[in-house]
């Protein structure tokens, strides 16, 4: 068993840590209390690879390892995860069932610019009835002859706006259950496609989340991604390798919650020394860092059996399960040793803090993982 990370990953993630520190870190309290969605910091990210970190470099992509995928996810998210939210689902659920899935005529159209960050990508799959239960869709893609006709609403969508490219799930027959599902690549500003209203959300404020509404929207038919019904199957080994980047995005939260409040615990006094040197406060670091170790090594298990194409579904889940209780839990208790100071904006903490509920929500709940976990182990 080999922990050490590769040359290669290390520079990696020291230039996902830069980024972070020199691109993400100005204006993120400004950009989470106005909702700004931080256009300029993604194109950069675009740029120097970021958006397709694990595409083939023939479609434009920077051919990494997953490893290296989920390091700079855990850089970007200690500062940002309105940020790296964007580039986990670009990568890890757009970019990823395209170049699996996709053919080749879907690849050059619509892979090459989505990889080279020119363009960023959608996963539509929640609808208002439809979230945990993904088997529910109401999303309708009516079989027409040579195009589909596409109604109905998606909740929730991450880069709802400002997407260029849309991974729709929707049922043709359902008759035939799960196995009457598709999904349809849509660009935006078809006829009949509109995006609602952006959400008003707790945490990851400067993401771009909307509901979007399908009004008899021509699909052609060379837009559905495999055989005909293939789409639910598409959506659960999609959100496998999404587990793992939102995993990955947790454990940057918790860790950069972790950072400040151990900078912190070493600078301020109280009772003449260091609060750090405090039993009841040591003994909360101790906890918290190990507690991210645990979560850290998970999140590389199931990074590495990816990459070694094993069977990773189980580990996805534990990962991103383990991951997000282990952000909710740190970036409470970082508060909580920043005290007063911990509950105003400009010390980072209780941003992080709600950052991190999503990533017991999103992609999967805590819920679903055992659910899935319990399946697993129980074969």
């Amino acid at each position: 068993m080999i922990f050490e990370i590769s040359e290669e990953q290390k520079m990696i993630r020291d230039a996902a840590r830069d980024f972070a520190q020199t691109e993400l870190k100005p204006g993120v309290i400004e950009r989470d209390e106005n909702q700004i969605f931080p256009a300029e910091q993604i194109r950069k990210l675009g740029e120097l690879g970021f958006l397709g970190m694990m595409v083939d470099p023939k479609y434009n992509g920077s051919g990494l390892d997953s490893i290296s995928y989920v390091l700079a996810m855990e850089e970007f998210s200690k500062i940002d995860a309105s940020a790296s939210v964007v580039v986990s689902v670009n990568n890890s659920l757009v970019c990823f069932g395209l170049e699996k899935y996709g053919s080749e005529d879907q690849k050059e159209k619509y892979l090459k610019p989505l990889a080279a960050g020119e363009m960023i990508g959608a996963f539509c799959l929640s609808e208002p009835e439809a979230g945990s239960d993904a088997t529910s869709q109401r999303t309708i893609a009516e079989d027409k002859g040579d195009y589909y006709l596409l109604n109905g609403t998606k909740n929730w969508i991450t880069n709802g706006d400002t997407a260029s490219v849309y991974l729709v799930i929707a049922q043709t027959h359902p008759e035939k259950g799960s196995r009457g599902i598709n999904v349809l690549i849509l660009e935006k500003g078809m006829e009949g496609f509109s995006v609602g209203p952006k959400e008003n959300k707790m945490g990851i404020r400067g993401s771009d989340t909307h509901s979007l509404l399908f009004n008899d929207v021509k699909v052609p038919k060379q837009n559905r991604i495999g055989e005909d019904g293939f789409g639910f199957k598409f959506a659960m080994q999609t959100l496998d390798g999404g587990r793992i980047g939102i995993a990955a995005q947790a454990l940057g939260i918790a860790s950069g919650a972790f950072e400040l409040a151990l900078n912190y615990a070493q600078e301020r006094k109280a009772f003449g020394k260091p609060i750090a040197e405090l039993q009841a406060i040591s003994f909360k670091l101790a906890d918290m860092a190990t507690d991210i170790e645990a979560a850290r090594l998970l999140v590389m298990k199931a990074a590495w059996l990816k990459d070694q194409e094993l069977p990773y579904a189980k580990y996805a889940s534990m990962a991103k399960l383990k991951a997000s209780e282990v952000a909710m839990k740190t970036t409470i208790e970082a508060v909580q040793i920043h005290g007063g100071y911990g509950y105003v904006k400009e010390y980072h903490v209780e941003r992080l803090m709600r950052d991190a509920k999503v990533t017991q929500i999103y992609e999967g709940t805590s819920e679903i993982q055992r659910l899935v976990i319990a399946r697993e182990i129980l074969k």
